[in-house]
């Protein structure tokens, strides 16, 4: 992988990690089409630590203040003393199926699922379930329903958004899309399932990265050039990425998703027109 390559592929991380587009898929497909070699899931894991920081300075008063209730919840004998608390462990249960799952299918996550069929379909199919999730929330708004901020999320809608989350194992998938999808469905506002989707990814990002920068330590690193070209991805995609972060919250303050859900469609029909006809390899 060369510097120019590597500037690109950060870019394409720190735009589509936040929006529900999927990040996995367009590291996939946009190399397939301009003839590189597939980054690998191990590449892609690791550059997700800029986007990671991202989120930390964004959310950075937000996650002080959670991990300060926690802290003293924890030193008082109370851990759920206060909200601040509770969205911490919220969080800490809504990570425990996506960690399960990963690592039970983590063969088949890094091989046979980053198929180009595979990843053309979970983008289609999700953006359908995202479709079902807003005409849910149109509904309940219709009914005068009040959607749920922050301070109203209860136990079961983390842990329903965490199994939603879950999902985003399949590439094409979109981490940020399942979650926001998942919190449509729980009955958060879409600017508060955005918001919680950005802080359950912490953990998990987090730990992938580390996992897969120690295991696959040898290959990222073995030359000077491959980790100069991984630092510039990481870099890159974090700057990249804050700018998602503050577009997407602002954008679904007075916009559906739909954006999104037709753009997935769209490109996944061109993606398997594409595989049809041969233009380009499934694997």
């Amino acid at each position: 992988m060369n510097f120019l390559q590597a500037i690109i592929l950060g870019i394409i991380q720190g735009l589509t990690e936040f929006l529900p587009i999927s990040s996995t898929a367009h590291l996939r497909i946009i190399p397939a089409l301009l003839g590189w070699q597939d980054p690998g899931a191990a590449f892609t894991a690791v550059i997700q630590f800029g986007t990671l920081v991202a989120v930390f300075i964004y959310f950075r008063r937000d996650i002080a203040a959670m991990i300060k209730g926690l802290l003293s919840g924890i030193g008082s004998g109370k851990p759920l003393q206060n909200r601040d608390a509770q969205l911490a462990w919220m969080i800490v249960i809504g990570t425990i199926p996506v960690v399960v799952l990963g690592v039970l299918f983590k063969k088949s996550i890094e091989n046979e699922w980053r198929s180009l069929y595979v990843i053309a379909g979970s983008m289609i199919a999700l953006a359908l379930v995202l479709m079902l999730a807003e005409i849910l929330t149109r509904r309940r708004v219709a009914r005068g329903q009040t959607l749920k901020t922050m301070e109203k999320l209860s136990w079961k809608d983390g842990l329903l958004t965490g199994c939603a989350q879950a999902v985003a194992l399949i590439p094409g998938s979109s981490r940020s899309g399942t979650t926001i999808t998942g919190g449509l469905f729980v009955g958060m506002n879409r600017e508060t399932a955005a918001r919680f989707s950005f802080l359950l990814s912490l953990p998990s990002v987090l730990a992938a990265g580390v996992f897969e920068l120690i295991k696959q330590r040898h290959e990222l690193l073995s030359t000077e050039a491959g980790t100069v070209s991984l630092i510039i991805a990481t870099v890159i995609s974090g700057i990249v990425g804050y700018a998602s972060i503050a577009f997407l919250l602002n954008y679904l303050k007075k916009h559906t998703t739909y954006l999104f859900i037709i753009y997935r469609i769209v490109l996944g029909c061109i993606l398997l027109a594409l595989l049809a006809n041969g233009v380009l390899q499934p694997n």
